[in-house]
């Protein structure tokens, strides 16, 4: 059976000076037959083709341009299958170098307590290398999950700032934090770039709590005859902040700060009545 024509080309560039690129082999999969793969490139505008050398770098179906790379120039990109039976040609992909720029993840994570705050964690970690050497910005995004449970949160409101703090989170638990960084502003191109991989997971966990809050619970308690026993309101409650985490955002964590120095007070003045 001749091949089918290679899918899903996609690629990036972590210097600004390389290309790495990687496809899908068809819908259907490799045929029987022993099927070579060459990718091919040339600048839009100039009709010299160009051939891929570096195989199998990034996976099997990948090949890495290591140099010799115009910026500014659009590139038109495609992949060429052939068997004994024949030749399949992927679809043209057209890309500027300045447009699929990635980097590697951020690197030096910390993730440390909060004082003795037990619903809070401090992040902070160093820029990629990269980001010093050229002229462009970054974003960040963090992701967080306790230790026995699968699924991450996503703190998307970083921006390109380099610290974080993590609010809202459960007392005396373990939880494993990563960073990702995504450059954008690359010698002014309007694309945001492509986010790197994940840093490393980085463990730390929150101090336990001394005492268990019940102020965003309702209003009621159990009585010892396991009816249910009313609870005087209390004047002048501030609203109680959604148990997740704020974000990065820097009134969030105000506010939020503000609402544990409430409840402080409050428990104090209950344990004097």
């Amino acid at each position: 059976v001749p091949p089918e024509k290679p899918v899903n080309i996609t690629c990036w560039s972590k210097n600004m000076k390389d290309l790495t690129c990687k496809w899908a082999p068809g819908t259907e999969g490799e045929t029987f037959l022993h099927t070579n793969y060459t990718l091919k490139y040339k600048r839009r505008w100039y009709g010299q083709d160009n051939t891929c050398q570096e195989y199998h770098t990034a996976g099997t179906y990948s090949c890495h341009i290591p140099k010799d790379l115009a910026l500014f120039t659009p590139y038109e990109i495609w992949v060429e299958a052939s068997n004994r039976l024949g030749v399949a040609v992927s679809d043209v992909v057209m890309l500027d170098i300045l447009d699929v720029v990635t980097t590697d993840p951020p690197s030096d994570v910390h993730v440390s307590r909060v004082g003795d705050l037990e619903d809070q964690l401090s992040v902070r970690w160093s820029s990629p290398p990269a980001l010093k050497d050229f002229l462009f910005q970054a974003k960040y995004q963090i992701q967080y999950r306790v230790e026995d449970s699968s699924e991450w949160k996503v703190v998307d409101d970083v921006g390109n700032q380099t610290s974080c703090r993590l609010a809202g989170l459960r007392p005396g638990t373990v939880y494993f934090v990563q960073v990702r960084c995504n450059p954008f502003s690359i010698y002014g191109s309007k694309k945001a770039g492509i986010w790197s991989d994940w840093s490393n997971p980085t463990a730390a966990s929150t101090p336990r709590s001394a005492q268990t809050c019940s102020c965003c619970s309702p209003h009621s308690r159990h009585g010892g005859d396991g009816g249910v026993e009313a609870r005087p309101p209390v004047r002048h409650r501030p609203p109680c902040p959604r148990r997740a985490t704020y974000g990065c955002s820097n009134l969030g964590i105000k506010l939020y700060d503000q609402w544990r120095v409430w409840l402080q007070k409050s428990h104090k003045t209950r344990n004097q009545v």
